[in-house]
């Protein structure tokens, strides 16, 4: 799709896409040098190391690099840290360790912008000597009355261009901000492949914004403008927060006579409420999704189907999400943040996950049973119970450590008429029993207690499972008994019957 910018009544009247670098310039390093069009497809994640990374960056980020990947192009990650004051040194390496997390492979090395100002100053240089920028140097008082000036007449505050053609002498005590000239009139047709064609009246958005500071840092725009065309990014997928911002870039695009990338900005996730994900919708630290248990692959999977499609597929594996993604196929509305639809993937991926994967990950999580006898069978059989590495962190604590409490109403639902004396016969049973190493040894024991005393499995699994877990809940009586062994079951037995008899008692 093309993009077009029309300044009407300002002498331009250009397609972008067709202007060449506008200017003389000495360019002595190869990164400064403007990207040839190519029909290679170059996308980045750029994100601003203020806070954690968001749920919502990762989704962008997994859409730029599935587009890539599925074209044979490149995806590039970097930070944009030009805004020292709010930058935050570990929020940028989690960003890196998340991709780390994800396996999100980066082209190139990362690219950081508080190490590109040099790149930066001569390009805002190269605008001042075009007259195509300039000085300002309104005081910070100028800027209030002129705001509430504008407030009184209810109009749209904005810069009044007062120092676009100033050549007296600049005033003292003021060190100047850079301001591009914008057009002053007419409009601006931006051509997304989501939201279509969209106009903006220039008198509704612009005015000459500011491109470096009073400290000569560059701005958000302006350098964000600048890194993408020199780093070749041809086409641009973000969150559609991002989509008021086009307008000035593209502004920037044409006055250094760069190449326009293809624009796909994608609608925001909202919780069930349609308003914007916060943290009380769910965890939006994607790191924070590792500490609670979530695989990688199950949390890719999620993203990639909030807001895109490929018919009514649910399950995507690595591959075929970089076969099948396709900008063309994200929705236009926003998409929903479902933590139900997160829980039943992970557990997905966690039932058909490999038992030595499960092992290194349950690690992670203060459980440690490489050296377990029965590991596969414990693995077996919690796998496909837990909707999370800490929920199958959980459940086999509760297998292997013995009952520190009982659960007292599931004391009187299990121990009533002769649940003490079903529970002696089972484990005088269990000691003449020669050999016990699988479930099903000790489901055979269960099997010939029921038959020889004429009752329902019922009558002996609820008081078993009262020993055996402290509670009326909990995985297969046999796979528990086979895991922690012949004494550990007979121990727990003999607890439990002791409870009751104590509860009896008071």
């Amino acid at each position: 799709m093309l993009y077009y910018l029309f300044f009407t009544n300002t002498g331009f009247n250009a397609r972008i896409s067709s202007i060449k670098l506008m200017g003389p310039l000495k360019i002595l390093d190869i990164s400064e040098v403007p990207s040839q069009r190519s029909s290679m497809v170059v996308t980045r994640f750029a994100p601003s190391p203020t806070g954690y990374l968001h749920i919502g960056g990762l989704r962008t980020a997994l859409f730029s690099y599935l587009w890539a990947r599925r074209n044979n192009g490149k995806f590039v990650l970097r930070i944009e840290d030009t805004d020292q004051s709010r930058n935050n040194e570990a929020a940028a390496k989690a960003i890196v360790d998340a991709f780390e997390w994800v396996g999100l492979e980066h082209d190139d090395i990362i690219t950081y912008q508080s190490q590109r100002g040099e790149i930066y100053a001569r390009y805002i240089r190269q605008l001042l000597d075009e007259d195509k920028a300039y000085y300002c140097y309104m005081s910070k008082e100028e800027l209030t009355a002129l705001r509430e000036e504008q407030t009184a007449n209810k109009e749209r505050p904005r810069y009044d261009g007062r120092y676009r053609d100033f050549t007296g002498t600049p005033p003292e005590g003021i060190e100047p901000v850079v301001r591009i000239k914008t057009p002053t009139e007419g409009t601006i047709t931006v051509n997304d492949s989501i939201k279509g064609e969209v106009v903006f009246n220039v008198d509704d958005i612009l005015d000459d914004f500011i491109i470096a500071r009073s400290d000569g840092s560059p701005t958000y725009n302006f350098v964000v403008a600048i890194d993408d065309a020199l780093m070749g990014i041809n086409e641009v997928i973000r969150g559609d927060d991002h989509f008021s911002n086009t307008p000035k870039q593209l502004v920037v695009y044409e006055a250094l006579g760069f190449d326009v990338p293809k624009f796909h900005h994608v609608p925001m996730i909202h919780n069930h409420d349609g308003k914007k994900l916060s943290k009380r919708d769910g965890a939006t630290d994607v790191m924070a999704y590792k500490e609670m248990g979530y695989l990688p692959e199950a949390l890719l999977n999620f993203l990639v189907r909030l807001g895109w499609s490929n018919g009514d597929q649910e399950i995507f594996s690595a591959e075929e999400m970089r076969t099948l993604f396709d900008p063309a196929n994200i929705n236009k509305s926003a998409s929903i943040y479902n933590t139900d639809k997160l829980d039943w993937l992970n557990a997905h991926y966690i039932k058909n996950s490999d038992n030595a994967k499960l092992v290194g990950l349950l690690e992670a999580h203060g459980i440690l049973i490489d050296g377990h006898d029965k590991k596969e069978i414990l693995l077996d059989e919690v796998k496909e119970r837990a909707k999370t590495i800490s929920e199958m962190a959980a459940l086999i604590k509760e297998i292997l450590e013995t009952p520190g409490i009982y659960d007292e109403k599931g004391m009187k639902k299990a121990f009533k008429g002769e649940a003490v004396n079903v529970l002696n016969t089972f484990a005088a049973k269990l000691n003449e029993t020669k050999a016990l190493h699988l479930p099903s040894d000790y489901h055979d024991v269960m099997a010939k207690v029921v038959e020889e005393m004429g009752i329902g499995f019922g009558k002996i699994g609820m008081p078993l499972r009262m020993a055996l877990m402290g509670k009326l809940s909990g995985p297969g009586l046999d796979t528990v008994m086979s895991v922690i062994g012949l004494e550990e079951t007979l121990l727990r037995i003999n607890k439990v019957i002791e409870r009751d008899l104590q509860n009896s008692a008071e």
